[in-house]
């Protein structure tokens, strides 16, 4: 048995569980094989997923999630790559990228674990945490307003943009096939539990 595969390191309850699974799901019910796809992750929680998921893949910096699967779709436009990343990867650090992929359009999917904040360095607040909510950066509650990366997306001329829930698994996994079929740049924004540091 490939212990790769197996030996998950998330939090027991951790939403990228339940993505990953549908991710593999959506791939075996599209028969895209291991050998005709990527996965690019990033760094921070979700940044496991590529780990999780037979077939080729890649762990890369963080915040560079999008240009090295950029680079993957040029080099090779006949693989089906797909991007994972987290709220804080994606938005914060990443927003750049994230915006200028939305405008190229290449085929890509980007896969968002969204659990509104940085947990992997224990639950500091993020572009998408809740006003008000509380963690260790804003202990009396944040004040900035968190982004719409859907429609941020949108008005960056993404035609795939969309949200999705990992608790809601038959329809997280017909979307995620949705946006690995659509012809371009894809988003899917999912939101999931944090069973550590996300207490709103």
């Amino acid at each position: 048995m490939r212990t790769w595969l197996t030996n998950i390191q998330w939090c027991p309850g951790c939403g990228d569980t339940l993505i990953v699974a549908a991710i593999k799901k959506a791939f075996q019910e599209l028969g895209i094989e291991s050998h005709e796809r990527v996965v690019v992750s990033g760094v921070g929680c979700s940044g496991k997923a590529s780990q999780y998921i037979d077939g080729y893949a890649a762990e890369t910096l963080h915040w560079r999630t999008l240009p090295f699967a950029t680079g993957v779709k040029m080099t090779n436009p006949e693989l089906t790559v797909l991007a994972t990343g987290g709220d804080g990867d994606g938005y914060g650090i990443g927003m750049g990228h994230f915006i200028h992929a939305c405008k190229r359009d290449l085929n890509i999917t980007y896969i968002v674990m969204d659990n509104e904040n940085y947990a992997l360095t224990t639950g500091q607040a993020s572009p998408t945490t809740p006003i008000w909510a509380k963690t260790k950066t804003t202990p009396d509650g944040n004040t900035s307003t968190p982004f719409d990366p859907v429609e941020m997306a949108k008005q960056a001329w993404c035609r795939f943009a969309t949200w999705a829930d990992s608790v809601k698994f038959a329809e997280m996994k017909d979307i995620i096939k949705e946006a690995i079929k659509h012809d371009g740049f894809s988003l899917v924004n999912i939101h999931q539990a944090c069973p550590s540091y996300k207490r709103w």
